[in-house]
């Protein structure tokens, strides 16, 4: 394996042999690496901690540290990283908590832009981008291919939907739906279904106008969440991603956003 003489490697750390960690990276005793993982420089990754096959982490991001939380009082908590993933520089990923469950967990093919921070207990998909300086508090789940753009802050124990983009600089407090944009002015709010995001990922017209039309009634109509969903269910035609927001709603426990 690579490991540069200036790196310091614990001699019970698991690397595979295709991995590289470059200088001046610090590798804790209780980590796996998989491989084709590049660590490349001034990389801090302390365990419990699996990384799995072909991430990079760029330099000095730091991976599975003890997690920003008062009632954390040295319990076993771990860290487990996905395949593919992109760490850029200065991210921050800290391991669980016990009365999180004890796990964080980032998916696979994601991308983290620079100074994005992902908190103690929380879970991010797969094919998700954090971008630069984006915020997740403790607890907080991100859903496949969900976009958190540059500055947001995402409060603790919030659902950010599968395919939803939040725009830039939002505060998030409550749930966002699947395939929803969503963007803070004094207050975020949803603007409408993220069209651009779901027509690259191939979802077909009808597919995202029956989006549009829940969601306009969702949004638009006045009606509070119950007889909305009540008229949704009458008037939106019935599909496999329609049926998703649903059920997102229906489990949300914060709300979502408007």
């Amino acid at each position: 394996m690579k490991i540069h003489p200036a790196a310091q490697v614990a001699p019970a750390a698991r690397i595979d042999d295709s991995a590289e960690i470059g200088p001046f990276c610090v590798v804790g005793p209780d980590v796996t690496i998989g491989p084709g993982t590049r660590l490349l420089a001034h990389v801090f990754a302390d365990g419990p901690l699996t990384i799995g096959a072909e991430n990079v982490f760029y330099p000095y991001s730091t991976v599975g540290v003890a997690p920003q939380d008062l009632k954390y009082r040295g319990e076993r908590s771990e860290t487990r990283i996905g395949d593919r993933n992109q760490i850029r520089e200065f991210c921050t990923i800290h391991r669980g908590t016990e009365g999180g469950g004890g796990l964080t967990r980032v998916g696979d093919g994601n991308l983290l832009q620079a100074y994005a921070h992902v908190a103690h207990d929380c879970v991010v998909g797969s094919h998700c981008i954090l971008a630069h300086g984006a915020t997740l508090g403790g607890h907080v789940i991100v859903e496949d291919y969900a976009v958190v753009g540059a500055h947001c802050g995402v409060h603790q124990f919030c659902v950010v939907g599968g395919h939803a983009y939040v725009g830039g600089y939002s505060v998030i407090t409550q749930d966002v739906l699947p395939f929803a944009l969503v963007v803070t002015e004094r207050g975020a709010k949803t603007f409408g279904v993220n069209k651009v995001g779901l027509e690259r990922r191939g979802f077909a017209k009808a597919e995202v106008q029956a989006l549009h039309k829940a969601f306009r009634i969702l949004t638009k109509s006045g009606l509070n969440i119950d007889r909305a969903v009540e008229r949704i269910r009458a008037e939106a035609p019935d599909g496999e991603h329609l049926r998703r927001v649903l059920e997102f709603i229906e489990k949300s426990q914060r709300g979502f956003v408007k």
